[in-house]
């Protein structure tokens, strides 16, 4: 019977079909183009396959293209019948998930790897930092991720892409010698991995070695495809190395041509996080506002997502608002969410509004109600989803609002805490206080 891309059998009889379909698996896990080519080859060879109709599906979903993810995923619905266990609980996994109905897709997961844990594709929603774990809103989800990837470490043996996110997973939890040996011995298997590029960056931020960083990213990203979904991500990695390291100049170069809303390869939300994150933290290092930028990304924010959804994109469009002066789209964003916690769909809560409120007062000088807002839940942010590199964003605000309210103190406090990075902090003001 033909098998995956990870030796488990699949319900079609064409060689062709399978072939198509691990081909553009391969590609779905590794962020390289050419995803639904290869799964509508799949279909086409065999109209009856329904795991290629499930991956199709969940790369339009990535892609914000939810109907016609839904149409994708209701034909391989359609076709459950004739397949084994392993792939009806698969289906049922992404119908859930394309649904919108993450937690019970969260309540899947666990029960499908421990039957079958070399299922790849549905691992994969969940073994990077934004998945399905680490957008749960739960607090403890990245030691929860690691523990999962440490679970099922012994069914990938030394399988260089489950390698990258256990690496990346050790290195979010502080263990970085143990990540630098798994993002090590992945690259050293397949150097053209982007999630072992995307560990690797990671592992130098949390180090606090931007030369390092900027060093590697230079020489990796050529080799990487232009158009693959995770080049504009990496770029955007790159530029806040290259802010670290004082070189805005080049940090602006890569925005332009690699992660602007206009250029960037990566789907709706990265466009959002990458950009706005990139504009804030250029501003706090001291850089001038470009107000052009922000209009823009405010414009497209809103538009391609009018309600909140996920926790770390909303977090985003909310600073988008605040730079704004959006004052009534973050009070009706506010509420929106308000409604979904409620209602037991959006769990993180308060956490968005009140980080709202923080970028809100930073933005109107008003540092102390900035203070006020996220003093109390920099402990928390891990709820947001996003990274620890991505979610310093926050606190990196809290710090410049502690030297614009001269509370030195605090920021000699805030940065003392810091359990990673160097004090060669992007913030203007930073390194002053930190050897005052």
């Amino acid at each position: 019977m033909p098998t995956d891309l990870y030796g488990l059998p699949v319900s079609t009889a064409s060689s062709a079909a399978c072939d198509a379909y691990v081909r553009g698996c391969q590609a779905k896990l590794t962020n390289y183009p050419g995803t639904i080519a290869a799964f509508d080859e799949a279909i086409a060879a065999d109209p009856g396959f329904a795991l290629a109709y499930v991956a199709r599906a969940h790369v339009l979903l990535e892609r914000g293209d939810a109907a016609a993810a839904r149409g994708s995923i209701a034909a391989a619905q359609a076709l459950a019948h004739g397949v084994s266990a392993r792939e009806r609980s698969h289906i049922e996994f992404f119908g859930r998930l394309i649904a919108g109905d993450s937690e019970t897709a969260l309540g899947l997961l666990s029960g499908h790897l421990d039957q079958w844990p070399r299922d790849a594709v549905v691992l994969g929603t969940a073994a990077f930092t934004n998945g399905l774990i680490g957008s749960s809103g739960r607090a403890g989800q990245k030691r929860a991720l690691l523990a999962l990837l440490e679970l099922l470490a012994p069914s990938y043996g030394d399988d260089w892409w489950f390698a990258a996110h256990h690496g990346m997973a050790l290195s979010e939890n502080g263990e970085r010698v143990a990540a630098r040996a798994k993002i090590d011995r992945s690259l050293a298997q397949n150097g053209r991995n982007p999630w072992a590029a995307h560990a690797r960056a990671h592992l130098c931020y949390e180090e606090g070695d931007a030369d390092a960083g900027r060093a590697f990213l230079r020489w990796w990203l050529p080799i990487y495809p232009r158009d693959g979904s995770l080049y504009s991500h990496l770029s955007w990695h790159l530029a806040i190395a290259e802010l670290e390291a004082g070189d805005a100049a080049a940090a602006e170069c890569l925005f332009r041509e690699a992660f602007a809303p206009e250029v960037h390869t990566g789907p709706p939300r990265g466009k959002i996080t990458d950009t706005v994150s990139y504009l804030w933290r250029r501003e706090l290092a001291g850089e001038p506002r470009d107000t052009t930028a922000w209009r823009r990304m405010h414009s497209f924010a809103t538009g391609a997502f009018p309600r909140p959804g996920v926790a770390f994109c909303d977090m985003h469009i909310a600073l988008a608002q605040a730079v704004a002066g959006d004052d009534a789209g973050l009070a009706a964003r506010a509420s929106q969410i308000a409604e979904l916690a409620a209602a037991e769909r959006y769990p993180s809560g308060s956490l968005v509004p009140t980080v709202a409120r923080g970028f809100a007062a930073f933005e109107r000088g008003q540092f102390a109600a900035a203070i006020d807002a996220l003093e109390p839940i920099v402990g928390e942010l891990e709820r947001l989803g996003g990274s620890r590199a991505q979610l310093d964003l926050v606190e990196f605000t809290l710090l410049k609002a502690y030297l614009a309210g001269d509370r030195a103190d605090d920021a000699r406090r805030l940065l003392s805490q810091r359990r990673r990075g160097s004090l060669r902090l992007p913030i203007a003001g930073a390194t002053a206080a930190a050897v005052a």
